[in-house]
């Protein structure tokens, strides 16, 4: 999957990705070995070295790296990438401030993902993990070896400060991704132990636990955690800072005595000595500094670049190599979002009408140089897209919702987009439809050539965007909308700004992409759950409040098998796109990307199916790197 949008603009699911090398939501369960306890004689527990939700582990108690690494793989040098827009924190666990790319990085997890295994976690910080059949609790066996950066001991009570600080004091979603946790506790130094309600969604609530970013206790007795810093926070992970300068890069040190570099997670991995995320406020500045050799590593998300864009010197001199290389992962879930909470979008058929102006086919064929795919699934581009008419097990779950979803799930196919003209930027057949949309739902034309409601309030519609390279798609849009009698803007602000009035939710219309996990779970209550949909900050930002919908999210929390997951996702994607709640942009299943020629990679054309793991498998090559220096090609 691809977007318009640089990599940083992706909205992650779960904040501790970065740190455990998956995209946003990394969750996993059973597998390993059963014996007896003092528990009643009728409970059986598990005790495992790695956790997964459906069937066995790939990779066994004895395992010594993942098989996508090349476990020899030198250490040194340093890779350099980029990131949009600004950063005054490297706190990223809190709601004020805007934290910086990678700040994830300094921390250690109890269990590590892998990119070749979508719902498997694997022993990290604590070398096995212990549950029931019913999966009430997990106690996690931790490496008394673990270490801050400062050489302090990690211990059960960092685990549960973590826990208790994230819940009470972090970023107001995580109430929300804790909701069926019953606590943490310390059972001795080595050993901590979370309990989860019953009732709750126990598939998922051990792994949440697994992938919490482990903070230091007696670190934040002198530090305020509730306040942005630039200072270098206290972690375990295998980076520290090196540097930062504010708003405009950050440098990442690999640490020579970080405690977990021989851990069969880690071999193979971290192989870069410097790891540096260069910021610039515009598309075409960043592109022209790569270019220059600014910075070493990017993946191209404008079609217009990658089309027209990839024939500078240093690609002719072969410093530079371009590459395409599959994307195993959903395609995301990239629009234009509706904000709910704004009366005039209550109607679906407003919201319909005002999908019908946007005209993917000419701006593909006109923009995007044909590169692209409409999407029209929250799950393109995976199994979990709903297709055609429900099936039975579809409607196993969506029967008992009939009359709380729309009528449309029942008797029409998956909502899909209509096809427009792409000669036309202004579909007329496509905007008459919206003009009678409009009209029944009560928005009609006065003599102004206005839209208005019976209240005599004009229908306007604000964009919200922060990215010049998307004025050339919003503007046409625009244009469309303004055929239709509704005032439409575009309004432009700096990222500092839209990021801002995205936690307040001050917003008629906001582009927005969520990389989709591969196996969804309580992530999915954070996007489109009730109780999310007024926490500041939240990633529910459609504002969407339905209780149809937060059954259908309980019934993904609660499947027990791939095949009973994959339907009731399916079920959710039928009914989000019937109420029209975004308007779907587009997609393509590859990796674009260009870097200079002085690294290496333990794949050739078939990345892992979860990432690239540009900033971790692959390495540097000194002798490369030494040429490509002679020659004049970096700064």
């Amino acid at each position: 999957m691809k977007s318009l949008m640089p990599a940083a603009r992706d909205l992650k699911l779960r904040p501790w990705a970065a740190a455990i090398c998956m995209s946003a939501a990394v969750i996993a369960s059973s597998a390993g070995l059963a014996f007896a306890t003092g528990l009643p004689d009728d409970d059986t527990v598990t005790v495992s070295h790695g956790l997964s939700v459906f069937g066995d582990l790939k990779y066994g108690p004895d395992f010594t790296h993942f098989d996508y690494v090349n476990p020899d793989a030198p250490k040194g040098g340093e890779i350099s990438t980029w990131a949009f827009g600004t950063f005054d924190s490297l706190t990223p666990f809190i709601l004020k401030g805007n934290p910086g790319a990678l700040a994830s990085v300094f921390y250690d997890t109890l269990m590590s993902g892998s990119l070749d295994e979508p719902d498997a976690m694997y022993g990290s910080v604590a070398e096995t993990a212990e549950y029931p059949e019913s999966r009430e609790w997990v106690i996690f066996n931790m490496r008394p070896e673990a270490r801050f950066r400062d050489g302090s001991p990690l211990t059960a009570e960092d685990v549960v400060f973590t826990f208790e600080t994230l819940r009470d004091k972090g970023r107001p979603s995580y109430k929300l991704l804790f909701k069926d946790f019953v606590g943490a506790e310390v059972l001795d130094t080595h050993k901590v132990k979370f309990t989860f309600k019953p009732d709750g969604a126990l598939r998922e609530a051990y792994l949440t636990a697994a992938g919490l970013p482990i903070l230091s206790k007696a670190y934040y007795e002198t530090v305020d955690f509730e306040e942005t810093s630039l200072e270098a926070p206290m972690g375990s992970g295998a980076y520290e800072l090196e540097s930062v300068e504010p708003g405009r890069s950050i440098t990442y040190k690999r640490r020579d005595d970080y405690w977990a570099k021989d851990l069969p997670v880690n071999v193979g991995q971290n192989n870069f000595d410097r790891i540096k995320v260069e910021y610039f406020a515009d598309y075409t500045t960043a592109f022209e500094a790569f270019k220059a050799g600014a910075y070493t590593y990017r993946e191209e998300f404008l079609s217009r670049l990658w089309a027209t864009g990839y024939d500078f010197p240093a690609i002719d001199k072969g410093w530079v190599k371009v590459e395409t290389l599959p994307d195993g992962r959903p395609a995301g879930t990239q629009g234009f979002w509706f904000n709910l909470r704004r009366d005039k979008f209550s109607d679906p058929r407003v919201r319909e009408a005002i999908g019908l102006a946007f005209n993917f086919e000419w701006s593909n064929q006109s923009l995007f140089h044909g590169l692209y795919t409409r999407t029209d699934s929250f799950w393109e581009n995976s199994g979990m897209q709903a297709e055609g008419m429900p099936t039975e097990k579809e409607l196993e779950l969506l029967e008992p919702l009939r009359g709380q979803v729309p009528d449309s799930v029942f008797t029409d196919p998956a909502f899909a987009p209509a096809e427009s003209n792409p000669a036309n930027a202004g579909d007329r057949r496509a905007l008459r439809r919206a003009s009678k949309l409009l009209d029944e739902a009560g928005w009609t034309v006065g003599d102004d050539g206005k839209r208005r409601n019976a209240d005599g309030e004009v229908l306007s519609v604000e964009f919200l965007n922060d990215s010049p390279s998307f004025d050339r798609i919003i503007l046409p849009f625009v244009d469309n909308l303004e055929r239709l009698g509704i005032d439409a803007t575009a309004q432009r602000v700096d990222a500092a700004q839209a990021t801002q009035r995205q936690k307040k939710f001050e917003y008629d219309v906001v582009v927005q992409r969520y990389a989709m996990s591969q196996t969804p779970g309580t992530e999915l209550r954070g996007i489109f759950g009730s109780d999310s949909a007024d926490i500041e900050g939240s990633n529910n930002i459609a504002g969407l409040k339905d209780e149809a919908v937060d059954q259908l999210i309980q019934n993904i929390e609660a499947a027990t098998t791939r095949e009973d997951l994959n339907a009731a996702v399916r079920a959710l994607d039928r009914v989000l796109r019937a109420k029209h709640i975004w308007i779907p942009q587009w997609y393509k299943p590859v990796h674009n990307i260009a870097y200079f020629d002085m690294y290496e990679r333990p794949y050739t054309d078939n990345p892992p199916p979860s990432g690239l793991g540009e900033l971790s498998i692959w390495w540097y090559n000194p002798e490369k790197a030494a040429a490509l220096k002679a020659e004049g090609a970096l700064q």
